[in-house]
């Protein structure tokens, strides 16, 4: 992967910008706000998506497959870690000497000097940011927003509005989430990840403390989570506001009920409101407390911060349905830390009264794999009913050998739960032959495991007529 360099200068002036990329769920929102600008916008990606032909709607040049001849007349290149050093478009940038950035300093230019709300956190935030923005619309507000998924209600992932306010979701994963000018943080966790780039927990920790402590107004972080308390303990800063279900939180949770769409109780001081959100899951109560959190810290009243968050109706790739076949409802998340699974399946869990769950789980990246194939099975095995690995999407990596799902599905106590197949047809067979009337299939993983769903659903309907 390409590390990104932010000693670069961030030009003051763009005129032309090319996205190495351009389809990725993060960096095609930055595009659409460049386009928004008014700034030509060209890109590239090595398959065609709905977030391509999203863009060429929109304007941009769209080239499938990456050469250099595709950069034309830009004067701006933004890549991200996820394209390699060789890539022919980075390599013709820097032989031009045109301005190469990293996208995350590409969102600090379109920031600017307005009142950011940045959401950082091993997970949690695309959904907690995602949640801000929807109730910020609610109450009458109109920010600019940058997030890592699709909002359900404003069917994009990024908008430029007339505010002073923006709301990012900022990437620790590379470290670049330091860069902003950020006024309030909210930390929804501090669970150690991508130790590849920090390389020890205690570097994890630091980058957080100081992300939260450059904070200009607030930082709103969990009580619950062990190493937001840590975090919590180190910092200097004069305005600390925590949330969760901790006695001692600020914005405290209270009554949740996950049997359906969760339902929760929030307590302030002497005040206590209640709400109700569209989508299930406990996890997503804590989501609502820290964006409710926010919302405090920004002015708004916390009966009115509550009603705005209920009108959240979630993200794509987050808990979605993508159809039902012979009964059998079919389901994609974006979940692919241990954490981020167990959240998930619980969530599927209160919704799916008498039926199973069948997990169809895509490890991402050869070094969480290698790290963490004990935790994802122990999770799998407890929360799931029954589950088929795939093998590893690796992203950025290049494969370490030995690493394959089979590290997933052999570090499984009861080898009956699990079934490992590498061929995507043949898995979408076999996921067919186990489901029956009212189990969910939900697919796990940030790579393109959501690919395999239209296998998955003409498998049960060949199945379904086969009976």
């Amino acid at each position: 992967m390409i590390k990104p360099d932010l000693t670069v200068p961030i030009p003051e002036h763009i005129d032309a910008v090319h996205f190495i990329g351009i389809g990725g769920s993060g960096i095609s929102g930055l595009a659409r706000m460049f386009l928004a600008a008014g700034i030509p916008v060209s890109g590239s990606d090595r398959a065609e998506s709905q977030n391509t032909r999203d863009l060429e709607a929109l304007g941009a040049t769209v080239h499938i497959g990456h050469d250099a001849a595709n950069l034309g007349d830009v004067d701006t290149v933004v890549y991200t870690g996820a394209i390699w050093p060789e890539n022919p478009e980075f390599l013709a940038a820097k032989e031009r000497g045109l301005a190469v950035i990293h996208r995350s300093q590409a969102l600090h230019h379109l920031i600017g000097g307005r009142r950011l709300v940045s959401v950082a956190g091993a997970h949690g935030k695309t959904t907690s940011t995602g949640m801000i923005v929807t109730a910020l619309a609610a109450i009458g507000a109109d920010p600019s927003y940058v997030n890592g998924g699709v909002i359900q209600q404003l069917g994009a992932s990024s908008g430029v509005g007339s505010d002073d306010l923006f709301v990012v979701e900022a990437d620790e994963s590379d470290g670049t989430f330091l860069l902003y000018d950020t006024s309030v943080a909210l930390i929804t966790n501090v669970d150690a990840d991508h130790l590849d780039h920090y390389g020890s927990h205690e570097a994890f920790d630091d980058a957080f403390v100081r992300f939260a402590d450059e904070a200009r107004e607030a930082v709103v972080i969990s009580s619950d989570d062990p190493g937001a308390r840590r975090v919590t303990a180190r910092l200097a800063h004069e305005n600390v506001v925590t949330f969760g279900e901790a006695e001692s939180a600020d914005v405290r949770v209270v009554d949740i009920d996950a049997s359906g769409p969760v339902g929760f109780t929030l307590v302030r001081g002497v005040e206590r409101v209640s709400g109700r959100l569209a989508v299930p899951g406990r996890h997503n109560a804590i989501n609502a407390a820290g964006a409710v959190a926010v919302l405090l810290q920004l002015g708004y009243g916390l009966e009115p911060a509550v009603r705005a968050v209920e009108s959240f109706g979630g993200t794509v790739r987050r808990f979605e349905l993508h159809g039902v076949e012979r009964g059998v409802s079919v389901y994609d998340d974006y979940a692919h830390h241990p954490t981020e699974v167990a959240a998930a399946l619980a969530a599927a869990r209160t919704v799916v009264g008498e039926g199973r769950i069948i997990a169809l789980h895509q490890p991402h990246t050869y070094s969480r794999t290698q790290l963490m194939a004990g935790e994802f099975a122990r999770v799998l095995e407890e929360h799931a009913d029954h589950t088929v690995v795939l093998d590893v999407y690796g992203a950025r990596e290049d494969p370490i050998p030995g690493v394959t799902g089979e590290l997933v599905s052999g570090a499984f106590a009861d080898p009956s739960h699990v079934h490992f197949v590498a061929d995507w047809q043949q898995a979408a067979d076999y996921t067919a032959s186990v489901a029956r009337e009212g189990d969910y299939v939900i697919t796990l993983g940030c790579g393109d495991v959501y690919r395999i769903i239209p296998q998955v659903l003409g498998s049960l309907a060949s199945a379904g007529a086969a009976d």
